[in-house]
């Protein structure tokens, strides 16, 4: 990467919607040179992974709303970054848009954007479908009158290389002086080539050990829901992508592992299928060892570094709802070098 202005500076900055910390991990993958001034989100147990990751007390739940572009400002920051609730876009969130109370804050950060001079650089991170909703134009609207140029994205993890698809909405936005590397008209839906890296499968992600009793397939998922699920083996190169709902509900929201093999899954699948006997079809599903991905393997899916942990007082069904609630760490990454 070329050497330029921003390349070597000391950013100073504010990680809004900060969830488990995936934006801040991501930054600290580009080896940029950075200091979170303040983090905040209104999740306890999400504040509560954050702070056991990075040992500090810069994390704190409180509400956006109450910011002013006078505090922002007195804090000095130039880089913002932020993943605002993505319900209000979404189907299940019934696709309520600006009109969501859960966009208030979002809503609120674009309406005190001219008013944060300090600010050179934001990214901001949403759900797939996010371009296409009035908050979106609201956004983009701000940003120009504020001062800034951007760059959209929607892109998956699958594009670089990581066995997993989750597509997401990105913005990239520069105060006006500050050039883009690389630019784009429109949305970009395929990565910059040199972005790429070579395929991953899922046998490098899954974890070694003989205890895996608390991720299995109960018999009535083998027997109603199997059929339903996307099935991975370690041979595989792709994931569904995983949701705060995976292990709740059965479909559509993440993949689930065999470890035997894909020739012996359909083998055993195709006997199971055709057994004449609920029985015998049980018998031969449970010869699957079926399981759902640990936090850990959901949490490598998603391009979190090997030291990422959750506190022991974060249970297994909140590890999966917060991780469902994140980033990517490797695609804003690559965006983050901009």
């Amino acid at each position: 990467m070329e050497n330029s202005p921003e390349t070597d500076k000391h950013h100073r900055v504010l990680e809004l919607f900060s969830g488990i910390g995936g934006m801040r991990m991501a930054l600290e993958r580009t080896g940029k040179a950075f200091e979170i001034v303040s983090a905040i989100d209104v999740n306890p147990v999400a504040n509560a992974v954050y702070s056991h990751n990075f040992g500090e007390k810069i994390v704190r739940n409180g509400n956006i709303l109450s910011l002013t572009a006078k505090k922002i400002t007195q804090l000095n920051v130039d880089t913002v970054l932020m993943s605002p609730p993505c319900q209000p876009f979404t189907r299940n969130g019934k696709f309520n848009d600006i009109n969501d109370r859960r966009s208030d804050p979002f809503c609120h950060i674009c309406d005190i954007l001219d008013a944060i001079p300090t600010v050179q650089f934001i990214l901001m991170e949403n759900v797939k479908g996010f371009e296409k909703s009035q908050a979106c134009e609201i956004y983009k609207e701000r940003l120009v009158t504020a001062g800034f140029e951007f760059q959209e994205y929607i892109l998956s993890p699958h594009q670089f290389g990581v066995p997993n698809t989750r597509h997401r909405y990105y913005c990239v936005a520069k105060r006006r002086g500050n050039e883009f590397k690389r630019k784009h008209d429109g949305i970009l839906t395929e990565p910059y080539a040199t972005d790429c890296m070579e395929q991953a499968s899922i046998g490098d992600i899954v974890e070694e050990s003989n205890n895996f009793e608390a991720c299995m397939l109960t018999d009535a998922s083998l027997m109603k829901h199997l059929a339903l699920m996307d099935v991975c083996t370690t041979e595989s190169t792709n994931s569904m992508c995983f949701t705060k709902a995976y292990t709740h509900f059965a479909e559509g929201t993440g993949s689930v592992f065999c470890p035997l093999g894909k020739v012996n899954f359909d083998k055993i699948y195709q006997l199971a299928v055709d057994a004449p006997e609920d029985g015998v079809k049980l018998a031969l599903l449970k010869q699957l060892h079926m399981r759902y991905f640990t936090p850990k393997e959901v949490a490598k899916l998603m391009s979190f570094p090997e030291c990422f942990s959750f506190p022991e007082s974060v249970t297994q069904k909140q590890r999966y709802r917060v991780l469902g609630n994140s980033v990517n760490v490797f695609v804003v990454s690559v965006l983050l070098e901009e």
